[in-house]
């Protein structure tokens, strides 16, 4: 439940710390007073999103902090999954900076929006008016009845069985969409295959064809140059192997006078070793080289083959190429296996429509069920609430498709005078009816939802008299089980609360600031006798009619 909220430099608020007590408190203030103002800022520690506008002070941050007994709700493993820590007294918070920035924590470790959001709904259900309007919505009544259902499991079956279908059909439509458009292609498709595969393409082809031509085009001068340095190397009158030569015979002549002269005849005769063997190769490189008009026409062919094809896909390596023949390769063989493929994956969402038929039928019965639940049981509710003639039906209709919940379309019908005709709640129900059906649609399904916390803003709208007085029995109630937080304007409501807080504004500096304070007995009696008069100074009938919705004698 909660425990605590802060609440600093938010709208009006400029600083507000309240302690919350189990029960049933209530929420009292004038029009304008700052009650919502409080329910925005506990949205945000809830993941609601915010902007720089929420700030008071502009040049200060805004914090919100709301602390939470969770003790008893089983949420060990959540905080495990997500890497938290767990304490019995959960910490959420919101920071809104002046830049516009906001961080979210949970128990001071930065969590995301999405994450913070997620446990928030798990710890308090905010009712506004809001949603009392979207009670005559079919998908939020279909929300509703399967709050009601004891096999919760089921819809969870059911969604994961839909998301399969729904994968295997995506797949299979665009495999059969790309089936279609890729056999219009495929003369194209085996026409540009065999065109490189006939070419027989190899990886370092363009290199070596590249060099092969640069020699070709330069045979003659290469000759020229290789038979130069033979010359040089052992011909001409001074060549220079048979320099070495004479350099190394004058060397072997001295070798016995100096020792230094041995280390340097063995460094002339490795010269003249790497020089025999440079002018041996440079002879085998002369006998090799030589121009041929047919070899160099063959090699410029295939040059221009390869080039032409690479211009022809767009690349400029015959890597590139070889990759481009490969995934035509696999185009083609899955063309030609994709009927294959198209008839299996069609057996494979046969057996996933009828895995999802099945639960969507078991859904829908345990619907069935739990609508003649919910119509039994809210019928004494709303005589309670004063519509001892009402009827409330839930009509079932099937849908031909399957749908993300089911293929179950729900309507809630209600009438709430005797001899009237049902029909559906958005076209028929009051206001003041609407609240009264929500209150007790919500009094049923909290006690099997088991939220720690529920929240009431102004539900009670359309309400007044004795019918207001059972609406607050009826929260009290509920809060026998959880905790009740009902804002309210009316004092038969205010008058069953075990705890009562007032939100009022005050001028501090010369701005207008929204506070809350815990009122206790007196106050309370003076509170309630304002809201029954609407006088500041309450008069003596009315803080008797306050004392006695109080049971105070």
């Amino acid at each position: 439940m909660l425990q605590h909220l802060v609440i600093e430099n938010y709208a009006l608020i400029k600083s507000l710390n309240i302690s919350f007590s189990g029960g049933f408190s209530a929420i009292t203030g004038e029009t304008g007073a700052g009650k919502s103002i409080i329910l925005g800022a506990l949205g945000l520690i809830l993941g609601q999103r915010a902007d720089m506008a929420v700030l008071l002070d502009k040049d200060k941050k805004c914090i919100v902090e709301g602390a939470f007994d969770i003790s008893g709700l089983d949420m060990k493993s959540f905080f495990v999954e997500n890497d938290l820590d767990y304490e019995s007294l959960c910490i959420l918070r919101r920071e809104i900076t002046p830049n516009g920035k906001s961080r979210a924590f949970i128990n001071d470790t930065p969590v995301s929006l999405l994450l913070i959001k997620s446990l928030g709904e798990r710890l308090i259900d905010i009712h506004s008016q809001h949603k009392t309007l979207t009670l005559g919505e079919s998908g939020f009544q279909l929300e509703l009845l399967d709050l009601f259902t004891d096999k919760l499991l089921l819809k969870q079956q059911y969604a994961e069985r839909y998301q399969k279908y729904k994968k295997i059909q995506k797949e299979l439509d665009f495999l059969k969409e790309s089936d279609a458009k890729n056999k219009q292609e495929l003369d194209y498709f085996e026409f540009l295959f065999n065109e490189l595969n006939e070419v027989d393409l190899q990886e370092n082809e363009q290199e070596l064809l590249e060099n092969q031509l640069v020699i070709l085009n330069n045979a003659e001068n290469i000759k020229t140059g290789l038979s130069q340095i033979e010359n040089l190397l052992n011909e001409s009158e001074f060549a220079i192997s048979p320099q070495l030569n004479a350099v190394k015979n004058i060397f072997s002549k001295l070798l016995n006078f100096h020792p230094a002269l041995t280390s340097l005849s063995e460094r002339i005769n490795s010269c003249l070793i790497e020089l025999k063997d440079i002018s041996n190769e440079v002879a085998s490189l002369n006998e090799e080289i030589h121009f041929s008009e047919e070899e160099f026409e063959r090699v410029n062919l295939r040059l221009d083959l390869i080039y032409r094809l690479q211009k022809k896909h767009h690349v400029n390596t015959v890597a590139e190429l070889l990759a481009i023949q490969s995934d035509l390769d696999d185009k083609l063989q899955n063309i030609k296996n994709s009927d294959e493929i198209i008839q299996k994956l069609g057996h494979l969402l046969n057996e996933a429509e009828d895995q999802l038929s099945a639960s969507a039928n078991e859904l829908s019965a345990e619907r069935k069920i739990s609508a003649g639940k919910l119509e039994s049981q809210i019928l004494p509710l709303l005589a309670l609430l004063g519509m001892p003639h009402a009827q409330f039906s839930v009509s079932m209709e099937t849908s031909d498709t399957f749908l993300p919940q089911g293929k179950d379309v729900v309507s809630f019908l209600f009438n709430a005078n005797a001899g009237g005709t049902k029909a559906s709640i958005g076209k028929i129900a009051s206001g003041g009816e609407l609240s009264r059906l929500m209150l007790a649609l919500k009094s049923l399904i909290t006690r099997k939802t088991l939220l720690p916390t529920i929240i009431f803003d102004e539900i009670d709208s359309g309400v007044s008299g004795d019918i207001a007085g059972k609406v607050g029995g009826i929260m009290q109630q509920m809060s026998e089980n959880m905790q009740v937080i009902a804002i309210t304007h009316l004092p038969q409501i205010a008058a069953k609360a075990g705890n009562h807080y007032k939100v009022y504004k005050q001028i501090e500096n010369g701005a207008t600031l929204s506070v809350i304070s815990s009122l206790n007995r007196e106050e309370r009696i003076e509170e309630l006798a304002k809201m029954l008069s609407s006088e500041s100074i309450p008069s003596l009938p009315a803080v008797a009619m306050a004392k006695e919705l109080m049971n105070i004698k």
